[in-house]
Order: structure tokens, then C-alpha cells, then sequence
């Protein structure tokens, strides 16, 4: 065997070694985050998604973006778990993590040319974020969970450039009254936005303007009998996650009878269980039957004569949280169900929107619904996008505490704060802090490109602004001029950047310390010479390190 290579992986496999490796994953990664950057900041564009079904999906959501794209390669799809972790831990800020996770990578590409080891790379990555997060502190202003203005700039700041823009001042009141209605003081002292305890529902043929925050719950379903109530104002409320029907046998059956008597005993038999059901429920004392499954038509007519509005097939989202608002429990038995299941409050039917309105009666009960109206579903569908993310950075700010002025300021800032720092970092390790902070500079570059301004004079002049002391100096992108921007209005949440400065550079570090890539079968997805994704990126996404093509 001397002189002969071991060959150890199967037939259809494909390996790539080092800085072949390094350079796939890198213009992987950087693929997808220029699919996402042309979103960024008030004046960012939106991106149609045509799913395999036909499905339109227009948004310019970067987390919505990215999950709804057929990626097809493994680096990639680690730069959409930057998204998603951005999304669950601060709601906002996803296109902003991508954006930098994308730019750091780049600038560590450079740095490999000059044959700088990953390592000291990585190394250096991770003294600029910590560093960063720790001076995101120093410049970050403090806000009081009372504090109504302040908050409500915060809400409009996060929806400018999506859906909800044009009634942004209505929805950033209604947000913030929406996030009050279930802020809580801790036993420790500390304050918490509960949105578990908030919920949206949409409704289409509206005017945004119309929207508006209910007491309580809002249903979208019909009563099941047209005998039944359509109101109830002293409401005892049985949720149930169990059908009201008979249970069908597991396998097919037949039934033999001999004369038409035994045929209608049987049926008798059925009509007799079904009775018994809705007996069982009337004996609790509820007056209102809301059902996660179906309603037997018989048990309709029995619920109907004896006066209980029932509902059927609601969400299961609906049934747990109807539970919060009326205090109830939900009951998979009707017959073990008892008064002390039973919630209690009122149910009001809107028979021109079609909606009941259920609210709670005691201290038991609470729970909020923000109901959001718009003409269309396209429309109505990135409105509560949109306002889902503001309600996440409220509710984050109301416990963080902490703030930052928008429109570039911190990343400007802290990328001159990083340049002083790399001064006392050692070795190569420098070389790679002052690459992170010319990455965080993307953010204020790109909202310039995005607003159709240069981006080279708009960033020296931030520069200039924070070199004489204005932390808060930021981008007016509708009129090119450098501004505070917290006395302006646009501020962030200080939470959200800490953890998109985080997340973009574990995602990098991650993508940098592999050099081997070893696959089953072909690396290039793209089966062939086909052009793949659109060409926003550079070169588009088909062919982007041999890897890309098949990624959409």
C-alpha cells in the first residue's frame, strides 16, 4: 500500500479542504445576507416570495425573508439561524444581525488573504464583541416603563419602512397601551411585559385606521345554531378541547339488522348519548360552550333549546387563551366537567363584523387583543408583522431599560470605540478588531445606499459628528443630514442590538472555524450549470462558491 492513497469516502462524495472550504462558506454566508440588506432602514424595499404552491408572500421582514426562501445549502442555513435567534430573543433587528454577520465575514476573507490564521481571526472577533456589548452599555440612555413618548417613538421607529408606516402613530399608541395592559411588577422588583397575555387577530376590508386594542378576546367564528343566544352579558364559560360528538369506531363496521325497529333503537341509542352530552354541560351552569373540535348537528339543536351559545372548531391558540381572559379551565371530558371549570365575564356578537368580543369578569381574568384591520390580506399580513415586531421591542425596552439613537449612530460610534480599543489588543488579534468595527459601519452605509444617498460622504460625515463628541449623531435618511437622532425620535432597543452584535459574531466564528467540508453526495446544489437565486448579490446566488446555485 506504500505510495498508494487511501481512499476512505464513497463513490458520490465530494470533500473540500482549507481555504477552498473557507472561501465556499464565506460566499454562502455572504449570499444570504445580501438577499436581506436592500431592506434595511425606512426607505429599505420589499421582496416578493412565490412559494412552490403559488403562495405570495410580500414583505420586507428580514426573519420572514429568510425562513420563507428555499435554501438548500448548510452554510446558509446557519446565517438563518442568526435570524431566528435574533427574532426569538429581541423580535427586531433580524436584517441588521444578517447584514453584519454577512460583512464581518467578508472583511475576515480579507484578512485570510494575508494569511492571518482563522484562530486569531476568531479570537479577535470575540474581544470586539464583547467589548462592543459592554460600551453599548455606556452609550445607551435610560428609559422609564412610564415614560408613554418615549416609548411610542420606539414603536414607530421599528415599524417605519414595513406595512404599518402610514398609521404609525395610531398603532404605536395602541402598542404601547397594548404592552401597559400587561406589564406586571415581579416579586424582585423588576418589570415584565407578559405578551402571552396579548393577542393579535386580523380582519380584512378595513382601513388600517381602524384598528383599534379590545378588553379581552376576540373570536372569529359563528354561533352553530341559529335558535342560539348571540349575547351573553353574565357569561359561565365551558372551554372545551374535545368534540361534542360520538366517537367513530377505529375500523369500518357494518350493521346488520333484521326490521326497521332495531335500526331506530340504534339511532335512538345515539340521539340518547348525544343528550346526555349536552346535559352534562348544562349542569355545570355554563351558558357559553366554546369547542376546539366539532359539534354534533343534534347536539346543536339540544345545546339551542336549552339556550347555550356555542361555538365550534375554534383555534387552539384561541381556547388558551380564552382560558386567561375568563379565568376557565379547558376540559377534555364533558362529563367530569364541573362549575369550577367555568369561566366567567360576557360575550357580545358583532353580526356586521361577524366577531364575538369576550371579555372576563374577576381578578382571575386577563388578557388583551389588538385587532388589526387593513383592505387586503397581503396588507393585513405585513401589518401584523410589522406590529408584532414593535410589540416585541416595547415589551424588551419596558425591561431592559435601555436605549440607543437610531439611524447609525451606535454602530458609528462603537466602531470608533472599537478603533481605540484595538490600539491596546496584541497581535493579529488587532488586525481582526479593527475589521469588526469597519463591519458595524455597514449599517449606516447601507441605510444611506437604501435612501438613494451617497454612502461614502454620509459616513464620514457620522464620523466627523462622533469624533466631536455627538454619541447620538445619526442619519436623517430623508434628508441626507447628520442629526441626533434620539431628539428626533428614532431610537432602538438597547437589547436588541447587544444581541444582533452577538449573534452575527458567534455566526461568523462558527462559518470560520471550519475548513473541511465533507459531503455525501455533490457540494453544488444547483445540479448543473443552471443560474440560481435572484442576482442581488454578488453574482447573483447561482454559482457563489460552487454551492450556491440550487440555494433558491
Amino acid at each position: 500500500m506504500q505510495g498508494q492513497p487511501m481512499i476512505i469516502l464513497g463513490e458520490d462524495s465530494q470533500r473540500m479542504k482549507d481555504k477552498d472550504a473557507q472561501s465556499h462558506n464565506i460566499s454562502a454566508a455572504r449570499a444570504v445576507a445580501e438577499s436581506v440588506r436592500s431592506t434595511l432602514g425606512p426607505k429599505g424595499m420589499d421582496k416578493m416570495l412565490v412559494s412552490s404552491l403559488g403562495d405570495v408572500t410580500v414583505t420586507n421582514d428580514g426573519v420572514t425573508i429568510l425562513t420563507e426562501m428555499d435554501i438548500d445549502n448548510p452554510t446558509a442555513e446557519m446565517i438563518v439561524e442568526v435570524a431566528e435567534a435574533q427574532e426569538d430573543e429581541a423580535g427586531d433587528g433580524t436584517t441588521t444581525a444578517v447584514s453584519i454577520a454577512g460583512e464581518l465575514l467578508k472583511n475576515a476573507e480579507e484578512l485570510l488573504e494575508q494569511d492571518i490564521h482563522p484562530t486569531a481571526i476568531i479570537k479577535g472577533f470575540d474581544l470586539a464583541s464583547t467589548e462592543a456589548k459592554n460600551q453599548i452599555g455606556e452609550i445607551a440612555t435610560s428609559v422609564d416603563p412610564d415614560d408613554e413618548e418615549l416609548l411610542k417613538k420606539l414603536a414607530e421607529t421599528s415599524m417605519t419602512g414595513k406595512g404599518a408606516e402610514l398609521n404609525k402613530e395610531l398603532l404605536a399608541q395602541l402598542i404601547v397601551d397594548a404592552v401597559n395592559a400587561v406589564t406586571v411588577e415581579a416579586a424582585d422588583g423588576s418589570v415584565i411585559a407578559d405578551l402571552e397575555f396579548l393577542n393579535i387577530e386580523t380582519q380584512t376590508g378595513r382601513a388600517v385606521s381602524d384598528s383599534e386594542l379590545i378588553e379581552g378576546a376576540v373570536v372569529d367564528k359563528d354561533p352553530v345554531h341559529e335558535e342560539m343566544p348571540t349575547t351573553v352579558d353574565d357569561a359561565d364559560v365551558l372551554l372545551l378541547d374535545t368534540p361534542i360528538e360520538l366517537d367513530e369506531t377505529e375500523v369500518d363496521a357494518q350493521l346488520s339488522v333484521d326490521d326497521p325497529s332495531q335500526l331506530q333503537n340504534f339511532l335512538d341509542k345515539e340521539e340518547q348519548q348525544l343528550e346526555e352530552m349536552v346535559d352534562a354541560i348544562a349542569a355545570t351552569g355554563a351558558n357559553v360552550v366554546f369547542c376546539q373540535k366539532g359539534i354534533d348537528d343534534m347536539a346543536q339543536h339540544y345545546l339551542a333549546k336549552e339556550g347555550i351559545l356555542a361555538v365550534r372548531r375554534a383555534k387552539k391558540s384561541d381556547i388558551e387563551f380564552l382560558r386567561e381572559v375568563l379565568g376557565a379551565n379547558i376540559v377534555s371530558d364533558v362529563h367530569n366537567a364541573t362549575a369550577d371549570d367555568l369561566g366567567h365575564g360576557s360575550v357580545r356578537r358583532d353580526t356586521e363584523e361577524e366577531l364575538f368580543y369576550v371579555e372576563g369578569a374577576g381578578e382571575d381574568a386577563h388578557g388583551v387583543t389588538l385587532l388589526l384591520r387593513a383592505s387586503t390580506d397581503h396588507v393585513v399580513d405585513e401589518l401584523e408583522r410589522g406590529v408584532q415586531d414593535a410589540l416585541d421591542v416595547v415589551a424588551s425596552t419596558v425591561a431592559d431599560g435601555q436605549i440607543l439613537a437610531g439611524g447609525g449612530a451606535p454602530e458609528v460610534e462603537l466602531a470608533s470605540r472599537l478603533r481605540d480599543y484595538a490600539d491596546g489588543v496584541e497581535g493579529r488579534e488587532q488586525l481582526a478588531v479593527e475589521a469588526f468595527a469597519d463591519a458595524l459601519e455597514l449599517i449606516p452605509r447601507t441605510l444611506a445606499e437604501n435612501a438613494g444617498l451617497d454612502s461614502i460622504d454620509s459616513l464620514v460625515d457620522l464620523r466627523a459628528a462622533h469624533e466631536g463628541g455627538d454619541v447620538q449623531a445619526g442619519l436623517d435618511v430623508y434628508s441626507g443630514d447628520v442629526v441626533n437622532t434620539l431628539d428626533e425620535g428614532v431610537v432602538e432597543p438597547a437589547h436588541a442590538k447587544r444581541q444582533a452584535i452577538s449573534s452575527a459574531a458567534e455566526a461568523a466564528n462558527l462559518v470560520l472555524k471550519i475548513d473541511d467540508i465533507i459531503a455525501a453526495g455533490d457540494l453544488s446544489t444547483s445540479g448543473g450549470d443552471e443560474e440560481g437565486g435572484p442576482g442581488g448579490a454578488p453574482g447573483g446566488m447561482g454559482g457563489m462558491g460552487g454551492g450556491m446555485g440550487g440555494m433558491m
